[in-house]
């Protein structure tokens, strides 16, 4: 799959393709169903299958301070959206000049003139240009003639579930992570690059792979059970392990990090991407007095992944 930063960043002659629009945060089972309408329009008509999303999203663009929290990283995005067949992602950033742009010039400027688009898929609340004037009736009409076809598709559910992201992060703030797998149609989890630390949980005796999180997470803050998959490896091996989603209040600290420790076993991580797989809530983040008070709850918070995976393989 190609990933395109920017429209400006698009090959010349890459036009003509069916598109869809939209976030895509999660890639939960109503996503699912947007892409794969896109992809099977593309498949007919022979041309790729685009994805067209934002960064910022336009909600952390308006309004940053009450912006939600991000379900997943871009590269959990990537590995999702290459799974469902997409040839092409083009993250195009969003700031004050794109946010202006009409929504008829959107479509005519950009979606045509730019993409050539053949198909469009969308939401049937889907809401595009300046104002938020643009919908899908808009879409409709302007594809009528400018030569492009249009489907909406409508929300889908699932179990009695209405899969949206403002679901999936409810499901998440409550640490349900059962319920967020519903939703997705996978388990929930975290993809990203592992990055040096202070290493600090070296020194205190379970070292740890660190993902540096640049969005804040919808996921509730606190102690996992989990396993690790490193990506693009020989092997696809699932380590068990044990992690930490906070900001580290004992350190005084205020970036969110995924802290993760491969169970029993040592293996050199830095440097991989790799994917956190979230299995059961333990406790929400705390802040402790001392480091001997952590590193001794890091211990007691080890023998309950320990347990939990005993109990499993039982």
């Amino acid at each position: 799959m190609e990933l395109v930063r920017g429209l400006h960043n698009l090959r010349a002659g890459a036009t003509g393709c069916a598109l869809t629009i939209g976030n895509f945060d999660g890639v939960h089972r109503g996503h699912q169903a947007l892409i794969g309408r896109t992809v099977a329009l593309a498949r007919r008509l022979g041309v790729p299958a685009t994805v067209l999303s934002f960064e910022p999203t336009p909600r952390e663009f308006f309004a940053p301070e009450c912006a939600p929290g991000r379900i997943s990283t871009l590269r959990g995005k990537l590995l999702d959206l290459r799974a469902l067949g997409v040839d092409r992602l083009i993250v195009q950033r969003f700031d004050r000049g794109f946010a202006a742009c009409e929504a008829g010039d959107f479509v005519r400027d950009i979606l045509c003139a730019r993409l050539g688009i053949r198909a469009i898929v969308v939401g049937d609340d889907f809401r595009f240009g300046a104002r938020r004037a643009g919908d899908l009736n808009l879409l409709r009409v302007l594809g009528r003639d400018l030569g492009f076809t249009v489907e909406g598709i409508g929300s889908v559910e699932y179990e009695g579930l209405r899969c949206s992201s403002t679901a999936v992060r409810a499901a998440l703030a409550a640490a349900e992570l059962e319920r967020a797998a519903l939703l997705l149609g996978r388990a929930y989890r975290l993809v990203g690059r592992v990055r040096g630390g202070l290493r600090l949980g070296r020194r205190l005796g379970m070292p740890t792979a660190n993902i540096h999180l640049t969005r804040r997470p919808a996921l509730r803050l606190g102690v996992y059970v989990v396993e690790l998959r490193r990506l693009c490896a020989d092997q696809d091996v699932a380590m068990p392990a044990v992690a930490n989603l906070g900001v580290r209040p004992t350190l005084g600290l205020t970036r969110c990090l995924l802290e993760t420790h491969v169970l029993d076993r040592e293996v050199d991580l830095y440097g991989a991407t790799v994917e956190v797989r979230f299995l059961r809530f333990l406790r929400p983040e705390a802040r402790f007095d001392t480091l001997d008070a952590l590193a001794a709850q890091m211990q007691r918070d080890k023998a309950a992944a320990l347990a939990f995976f005993a109990a499993e393989s039982a």
